[in-house]
Parts: structure tokens; sequence; C-alpha cells
């Protein structure tokens, strides 16, 4: 356990364990309302606000976080006037992020603290980041389980918890600030281009394995903490990017629980036709 002799690995275990928790959070809802590409669309958005950030000269996490926020709250009024089509709002806040980035990025002075958002840098993070990562999990995590049900019902059916008295219109627009937030600040650790494998990825791994929308959770919070320690071991020891290397794990577990379902679904009908 030498890995923890080192403050900067002992901040890179806290902070990755808190995202591995609410990140699954979030994910499971927008993986049921099927928009699992929100998460890319944001992230490769708050790329615009890093090089904003840089410059301006203010924290780049502050930039991305403003325009996440900005870019969500984008992705849902266009999907309210285009209901029929709502993907296509997704399409559109990223092709404006990426370009806005883009062309950000040759203001840029330091090419190599933009090009660190790009693939994460855990490693890496300020005592600030370190100090906002904490904050935004605790208010994540605990509006998560504050509005558990109200959640649940509104990504399974927006209309049907609109007649049962849900506030659809509030609680979506809490739950789109939660996910840009959410995104802004992953994309620092593990990377704005992998982000959104670490909202989806565990969440399918919880599918494979969990029978009910609780299961499903709990099991993809422990997939993701499960991934994302033993990213950190192997990128240390094996000298690796922590962020794909988080992500690659988490892959290959979804492959494998694939390949199990898909070998036990050959095993059962044979052994009962051996009977």
């Amino acid at each position: 356990m030498a890995i923890l002799e080192y403050d900067f690995m002992r901040r890179a275990f806290l902070a990755g364990i808190l995202l591995a928790v609410i990140v699954p959070c979030i994910g499971i809802i927008v993986v049921l309302k099927r928009l699992s590409m929100m998460g890319d669309a944001l992230s490769h958005t708050s790329l615009a606000g890093v090089a904003a950030g840089l410059v301006m000269g203010i924290n780049p996490i502050l930039g991305a976080v403003v325009t996440c926020i900005a870019a969500a709250l984008g992705i849902e009024a266009i999907r309210k006037r285009i209901p029929k089509f709502s993907e296509m709002s997704i399409a559109i806040i990223m092709s404006a992020g990426i370009g806005l980035a883009g062309v950000l990025s040759g203001f840029v002075k330091n090419a190599a603290n933009f090009n660190s958002f790009l693939f994460g840098s855990i490693v890496a993070i300020s005592d600030f980041e370190m100090i906002l990562v904490v904050c935004i999990s605790c208010a994540v995590l605990l509006t998560f389980l504050l509005l558990y049900k109200e959640l649940f019902y509104i990504a399974l059916d927006e209309q049907s918890a609109r007649l049962a008295g849900i506030p659809v219109k509030s609680i979506n627009f809490i739950f789109t600030i939660l996910t840009a937030v959410t995104v802004s600040i992953a994309a620092r650790t593990v990377g704005a281009l992998i982000v959104s494998s670490l909202m989806v990825v565990p969440v399918a791994c919880g599918m494979q394995v969990g029978k009910s929308y609780k299961q499903t959770v709990v099991y993809s919070i422990l997939f993701a903490v499960s991934f994302t320690i033993a990213g950190l071991f192997l990128s240390y020891y094996l000298r690796l990017k922590p962020g794909g290397t988080i992500v690659l794990i988490g892959v290959l577990c979804l492959v494998a629980l694939l390949l199990i379902k898909r070998f036990a679904r050959r095993t059962v009908p044979a052994a009962a036709n051996r009977k």
C-alpha cells in the first residue's frame, strides 16, 4: 500500500471515489430518459468553459461549471421545443460547444494546461478543486436521495409523473443543474472526452445484475467505485492515464458480464432438455 504514502494519490482516491458515487446516480436517470449522449455533449461543451477560463485568467473549473449549466439548460429548452426529435438538442449543443472550444483554444497561451482536461488529471487536482469535488458530491448525493422517488417517476414516464402531481418542470430543472455540475467536475478528473463513459458504463453493468431500480443504483455505484480504485492502482504501477484506465476496466467488465449472461441463457435450456 505504498501508493497511499503520497498525498496526491490520497487526494486522487478521495476525489475518484466521491465522483464514482455521484456519477452513476446521475447516469441512471440519464440512461432511463434515453439521453445517454447528454453527458458526452456536456463534457465536450465544458472544454469551451475551460478555454474561456484560461483565456480570462479565472479557474477553468468554474468556467466549465458555468458553461455546462448553460449547455444543459439549452438542451432542455430545445428538447421541449422539438419533443419528437429530442436527441437533436444534444447534437446541436455539442456542435456549438465543440466549435466554441476550438475557437477559444487558439487564444490559450498554455496549451498543456488545456490539453490536461481532454483525458483528465485526477492525480494533479489542486486543494480548491478537491474542496469543490467534496462540496458538489455532498450536494448531488443529498439532492438525489431527497428527490429519489420523483426522479424515478420522471425517468420512467414524465406524463404519468405530471398527472400524479409531481412538479416535473422544477425537478427537471434541478436535475439538469446537477448533471451539468457533475459532468464539469468529472471532466477535470477523468477527462472531458471520456466522462460520458463513466456515466453510462457502470449503469450498464448495474443493469446486468440488478433486478430493480434500487438494486441497479446500488450496483452501479459499487461498479463505479471498483473501476475507480482498480484504475488508480493499475495506472500508478503501470504508468497509464488514470481516466482511460478506469473506463477501459469498466468496458471490459461490461463485456464479461454480457458474455456470462449469454452463456447462462444457453446453459439453462440445455440443462432443461437433458432432464
